[in-house]
């Protein structure tokens, strides 16, 4: 796919614009034009104070007042710049300025007394920066980020990479959708399984509102976390202590948040609900028709505290999302570029029919908290997990396919103008899922000093009730495919039923060590064992894992970590499930050992402001891998345990405050992952004169054939280089307007041909480069001295309003291929492409 010139040149702005903003510096007192500010801090009855921090707006360096409350300050002239001062107990003041050259400005800051202060003071936790593959990410960040889709995810997209904006779904380290874990205050939750593109998706079931605490592991988790081989998101809601609540409307989601205690402080309440509808998204898409979706939830988190040792928490989710499109046409078009010739070919369908779908999602978790001792904390959970999926499908395409003229001065612009094949296809599906998954668990840790000791054992009985009709007819030039005369026969046909029912246990032991006398250049252990059975393939698995950390006696503030084990994954759903429907109960867990080695690492970078960088090298070793497809955000397992892969690479974060309040990260990965499928041949023939002929046609005389072994190809997650940054700034004049950067890269990707052997890895995913931005202004602070005691806003804290642009270079990203065949049987892939330039808006309050 051509990148045009535009697409270009919108992307070099965009970075050019983020340099920019690196490099701006508010003015203190430099070689040249220069002017002076001076004055007076005094408190509510005019007494002077004294040792009040002056702080440039944009910059560390800072003044501070005399024994008299005197300052003067020399700054730039004819510069805009702003002095912020601050005082313990007191509100802080910002005062703005543009002077001339050799001009005094003389003022007097008047601070009141208030709870308020600039900043909140930062406690450095080491123990994070020990762990291997651990990334802490702050969830006020959640909803200042321009993305098409709001969630915890999307921010974990800047860190993993992404190809598709519309999924809250993520591939981590070379591993598919499904070998990712979930929890939410330690229940694990679910994601919906018969879901075909991302623009079905609803909303994700974190509530990014509630959220209080991210703790996202990239690889070389503990023994403490789950059966899967990629990742762990491990989110905690908030304790609430004191009322309080925020709400957000937008253009594609809203949402409203309470939370609150009673008198005595021992119940508390988080609430929250949310609605989204992508109609504005997909409404642009290539296809054109009627898209119905909606999407709700309803989350609470209610927490009782009986006394000092005893707490009671119960946790509930009810979600809804509904997804009807009724289809029009559809105009899709590529470039081609061969040896014989060179075209625009496009492909017009005009359909007919419609696509249903509707999944709920009920969750409710019940735990029981003791706190024995100091030292000794005991959990006891309980919950219940319902899936709901129910997809109905019956579509007919009637299409035309050739090469499309795109000369503006011809009659026939747009249109096809050179027929290669005409057709028919027909695609019905009446698929049910029902997953109910029963959970009963108990969690300890106990305090000994320098041995955190942490245990767990779990109890899991999942029932899962499936039905799968589908099938699809196609029609070229008159014929059906497979052709067969006088018969008529359908292209795929799936229709199997499955009713399962699975018992699991599971459980842990570890021991986090403390080793060295002086805990800040000591040494740290983490060694830990798990288990698993499962009672469907009747496989015990024993995963050993390693973890340790080192904090050398150096100037500089360096961690070094690494982590080893197993990581071994049994088979759920999505993995059982054949390409022909049927049901492999006797499929085995896919087994990983793992290994990560990398260093933290503390300094101060640019404007004397603490950055911290992170790099992590690592290494998969995977055996009785079960081979998949990827269409879309829809996984197709091969449902057989006949592969062995590996997945090997470097990632490296950095992240700081390139301006002072302003959070920015940015992530560089380079991996490679790769898989060798048992059995994966093919054959080519060759005529009486040893030429190879392309089939064994009644016109060709086959004398000899030659076997070819296909051996290791790319993985469908591989992606060799993915790049992400958010970038936050403000203006240097006043806080109250703010800028946020979101922008992602990711290196072509491999698409399969579903069933051919030989044209595995044959067709490739352009790279994928998204940049979305957003500004965001302050209509109301949270100065309620200034408001009316009758103003119906007198209780906010303060509301903000948002301009956000997805997309911006506006580029045509590719998520899957459609397959066409022209008269003479050659195939051809269209590219089906994702969101294009969109703006939201939307206002977000709090109180």
């Amino acid at each position: 796919m051509k990148i045009s010139f535009r697409q270009i040149l919108l992307t070099v702005t965009c970075i050019l614009l983020t340099v920019i903003s690196f490099s701006q510096n508010p003015p203190a007192g430099k070689a040249g034009k220069s002017a002076y500010v001076s004055g007076k801090v005094v408190d509510d009855n005019e007494n002077p104070l004294a040792n009040v921090s002056i702080i440039i707006l944009g910059q560390s360096k800072g003044f501070t007042t005399n024994d008299s409350g005197y300052f003067r300050i020399k700054v730039t002239a004819e510069k805009a710049f702003a002095f912020v001062f601050t005082y313990t107990g007191r509100n802080p003041e910002q005062r703005n300025f543009l002077l001339n050259e050799n001009e005094e400005e003389t003022i007097t800051v008047r601070l009141e007394k208030g709870e308020k202060t600039l900043q909140e003071v930062v406690v450095t936790n080491q123990t994070d920066r020990r762990e291997a593959g651990l990334v802490r990410l702050n969830p006020k960040t959640i909803l200042n980020l321009p993305s098409a889709v709001t969630g915890v995810e999307s921010l974990i997209k800047i860190f993993v990479g992404s190809n598709n904006e519309l999924t809250s779904q993520y591939s981590v380290r070379g591993g598919s959708y499904d070998e990712n874990l979930i929890y939410v205050n330690d229940f694990e939750v679910f994601r919906p399984y018969l879901v075909r593109s991302g623009q079905q998706e609803g909303l994700s079931f974190i509530n990014p509102e509630m959220v209080r605490n991210i703790s996202f592991y990239t690889g070389g988790f503990q023994a403490k976390y789950g059966d899967k081989m990629s990742s762990v998101l491990d989110i905690q809601y908030k304790k609430p202590r004191k009322f309080g609540g925020s709400a957000y409307i937008g253009v594609l989601e809203q949402g409203l948040q309470f939370e609150g205690t009673n008198k005595n402080s021992k119940f508390t309440y988080l609430l929250g609900v949310r609605n989204r509808s992508n109609k504005n998204l997909l409404s642009s898409q290539e296809t054109k028709g009627n898209y119905v979706p909606s999407s709700a939830d309803f989350q609470a988190l209610l927490t009782y505290q009986f006394n000092s040792k005893w707490q009671a928490e119960l946790l509930s989710n009810m979600s809804q999302t509904k997804f009807t499109l009724i289809p029009e046409s559809s105009q899709l078009t590529t470039s081609v570029f061969s040896p014989v010739f060179s075209a625009t070919i496009g492909v017009d369908i005009q359909f007919e029919g419609r696509e249903k779908d509707e999944y709920q999602t009920n969750m409710l978790g019940f735990s029981l908290i003791n706190q024995a001792s100091k030292k000794l904390k005991l959990k006891w959970m309980a919950s219940r997990f319902v899936n709901d999926e129910m997809e109905n499908l019956d579509i007919i395409g009637a299409y035309l396919f050739g090469e499309r003229d795109f000369d503006k001065r011809n009659p026939t612009y747009g249109l096809i103008v050179n027929p290669l094949g005409a057709g028919v296809y027909q695609n019905y599906s009446r698929n049910t899922l029902n997953i109910e998954n029963w959970n009963i668990s108990h969690k300890g840790n106990l305090d000994k000093g320098k041995h955190a000791i942490q245990w767990g054992l779990g109890y899991d009985k999942t029932k899962i009730a499936d039905k799968l009709n589908e099938w699809e007819f196609q029609d070229s030039a008159g014929y059906a495919l497979p052709y067969q005369p006088n018969i008529l026969r359908l292209n795929k046909v799936i229709k199997s039923t499955a009713n399962l029912d699975i018992n699991k246990f599971s459980g842990y032991l570890q021991d986090n060590i403390l080793l060295g006398k002086d805990s800040s250049h000591s040494a740290t252990l983490t060694a830990g064992v798990r288990f698993n059975y499962n009672s469907l393939n009747k496989e015990l698995l024993i995963s050993p894992r390693i973890g340790a950390s080192w904090k050398p006696d150096w100037k500089r503030d360096i961690i070094f970590r690494a982590a080893a084990g197993a990581y071994h994954q049994p088979p759920f759903y999505r993995e059982l499930r054949r390409y022909n429907g049927t049901v492999n109960t006797n499929l085995k867990s896919q087994k990983s050992w793992q290994g990560v080695a990398g260093f933290d690492y503390n300094f101060i970078g640019l404007g004397d402001r603490p950055m911290r960088w992170t790099t992590e090298l690592y290494y998969k070793n995977m055996t009785d891998v079960v081979p998949y497809d990827v269409d879309n955000v829809r996984v197709r397992y091969f449902g057989e345990n006949n592969a062995k892969a590996y997945a090997a690479g470097i990632e490296m974060r950095l992240h700081g405050e390139l301006v002072p309040d302003a959070e920015s990260w940015i992530s560089l990965g380079i991996m490679k992952t790769a898989e060798d499928i048992t059995g994966d041949h093919y054959y080519r023939y060759k005529n009486a004169a040893g030429e190879f002929i392309n089939s064994r046609s009644a016109d060709q005389v086959v004398k000899d054939s030659v076997n070819f072994n296909v051996g290791w190809l790319r993985r469908p997650s591989d992606r060799r280089i993915t790049f992400g940054m958010y970038f936050s700034d403000y203006l240097a004049t006043n806080k109250n307007f703010k800028a946020y950067l979101n922008l992602l890269y990711g290196s072509n990707m491999p698409y399969n041909i579903p069933n051919a052997v030989r044209y595995r890895n044959a067709a490739v995913i352009e790279p994928y480069i998204r940049c979305d931005i957003g500004f965001s202004a302050l209509l109301m602070d949270d100065d309620r001295s200034k408001r009316r005691s009758h103003s119906p806003f007198r209780n906010f804290d303060n509301i903000w309003a948002s301009l956000e642009v997805f997309n911006i270079i506006d580029r045509a990203n590719t998520i899957s291929y459609l397959f066409i065949k022209d008269f003479s049987n050659t195939v051809y892939l269209l590219p089906n492409r994702l969101t294009p330039r969109l703006l939201n808006f939307k206002i977000v309050a709090r109180w």
